[in-house]
């Protein structure tokens, strides 16, 4: 199973971290080692004094594809979640100064939270989905999937011209504005149209 994710594909979450808007989609790996086992806290890793949470809206992928067109992408998922990606911003900061990759900073062991998963037939369209993180029972990040630079159908048709995508393969597919700090304690829960997706501890 891969964890192929996209950052900056919202504009007000590009803006708050100064970050220059993309002029295609921004691809990263997380290997398996990287998913939170359910029912498992979240522990900050010693290596990091600034883990941030970033939600996002995950597509799990259900049949092979390679070199898939935007038009049929449609037919390669059919089940949307929601996760964190977990980022250690401060070590991130000093591999972007010099130009190194992130994997450090954002592929670290589990550093990808996988909620739950509904089925695709449940929207009336995957462009228009609402989701939101809480901490501590305040909202802390907000997002709608029509605020995508580049929109689902378009990442996986995007995503496939690089890596065959195999049944079981997750993208998660970008965080809006609001990421913050994490510290030990937080109670964080994720939600889609209101219904809660996962619920995790930080330590």
């Amino acid at each position: 199973m891969k964890i192929i994710c996209i950052g900056r594909n919202y504009v007000d979450h590009i803006s708050e971290l100064n970050n220059e808007k993309p002029t295609e989609p921004v691809i990263f790996m997380k290997p398996d080692t990287a998913v939170l086992p359910k029912k498992t806290p979240f522990v900050i890793p010693a290596f990091s004094d600034d883990v941030h949470h970033e939600v996002e809206i995950l597509v799990k992928i259900c049949k092979v594809g390679k070199y898939i067109d935007a038009k049929f992408a449609h037919k390669y998922y059919d089940e949307i979640g929601l996760g964190i990606d977990f980022t250690a911003r401060d070590v991130q900061a000093k591999l972007k100064e010099k130009g190194l990759p992130w994997e450090k900073a954002k592929s670290f062991d589990h550093s990808a939270v996988i909620g739950a998963f509904l089925s695709k037939k449940d929207f009336s369209s995957v462009e228009n989905i609402n989701f939101e993180l809480k901490s501590n029972g305040k909202s802390v990040q907000v997002g709608n999937t029509d605020l995508m630079l580049w929109k689902i159908d378009e990442l996986v048709a995007y995503v496939s011209q690089y890596f065959t995508l195999k049944k079981g393969d997750i993208i998660f597919t970008g965080t809006p504005k609001g990421v913050a700090k994490v510290t030990e304690g937080d109670v964080l829960e994720g939600f889609i149209e209101n219904k809660s997706m996962f619920k995790i501890q930080i330590k």
